[in-house]
């Protein structure tokens, strides 16, 4: 028996546990830290993320064996030396949330009945993901990407033109001379275009020999030219030159750009939007 004006205890609610993070995001997390810091520790690591040693370990020794960063005694550093050819599932951990504002405001730019070319690359992938949103009730989209039409294929209003070649697997992208014979017939109101380097004396680079040729006609045949790309991409330079920034009209970018990259891609009539 409870005595009168007693309450009965309420039993106390159990504590929410924290709520985990999916292992792709923790390790998106870390690359982008190492890109930041240059290098990272597996106590710092622990003491951010709530997770054990153990699991820290893993994922550092996950991402060397990708390629993304260098293994050290108790932690991980930035790779030194050129950026190198990364695979396009480890592309996509990188800078994820840029490249989706990145991905929507290049894909505002669309209009009906008009012929857009994608480039492979996991920037243009995004552009891709967010015309499937567009109201649009004609577009032709020409790409070299396996990726970018298989995300466009089923949508009953885009006509998908895939330029053939040689694969590549590192990117799903097509390459070679047969893929640039298939482009010199063929036209593109704009060019949405993603690249590993952007420095402004230099030009738009990319590590591959091949891709950069195709890349380069894909300039030639397109009326604009709309680079894409995150800002860790700027100031950047890889083996193949692409083109200089005389053929882009456009730049798409996040607001952690330098101001005096900004300022020196203005001054050569570069139009250059932050997202």
């Amino acid at each position: 028996m409870i005595p009168p004006g007693k309450e009965r205890p309420q039993p106390m609610p159990a504590a929410a546990g924290p709520t985990r993070m999916l292992v792709e995001e923790r390790r998106r997390k870390i690359l982008d830290l190492v890109e930041k810091q240059a290098r990272v520790t597996v106590f710092e690591l622990v003491k951010r993320f709530g997770v054990s040693a153990v699991t820290v370990r893993g994922d550092l020794d996950a991402l060397s064996r990708s390629g993304t960063v260098m293994r050290s005694h108790g932690g991980a550093l930035k790779r030194a030396g050129a950026p190198q050819d990364v695979p396009l599932n480890v592309k996509e951990t990188l800078h994820h949330g840029e490249k989706v504002r990145i991905g929507h405001a290049a894909a505002q730019m669309i209009r009906d009945n008009e012929i857009v070319m994608l480039d492979s690359g996991t920037t243009t992938a995004e552009v891709a993901r967010h015309i499937k949103f567009l109201k649009l009730k004609s577009l032709t989209v020409i790409t070299n990407a396996l990726n970018i039409a298989m995300e466009l294929a089923n949508l009953p209003h885009l006509r998908v033109i895939m330029i053939g070649g040689i694969l590549r697997q590192m990117s799903y992208s097509l390459v070679g001379p047969h893929a640039e014979h298939t482009l010199r017939g063929l036209n593109a109101d704009r060019l949405f275009l993603g690249v590993d380097g952007l420095d402004p004396e230099i030009g738009l680079t990319t590590p591959d020999v091949l891709e950069a040729q195709l890349n380069a006609m894909m300039i030639r045949v397109s009326r604009e030219v709309v680079v894409v790309a995150d800002s860790s991409k700027f100031a950047r330079r890889n083996l193949s030159v692409i083109a200089k920034l005389d053929s882009v009209h456009k730049v798409i970018t996040d607001d952690r750009v330098s101001p005096a990259v900004v300022a020196a891609l203005r001054a050569r009539s570069v139009e250059v939007i932050l997202v």
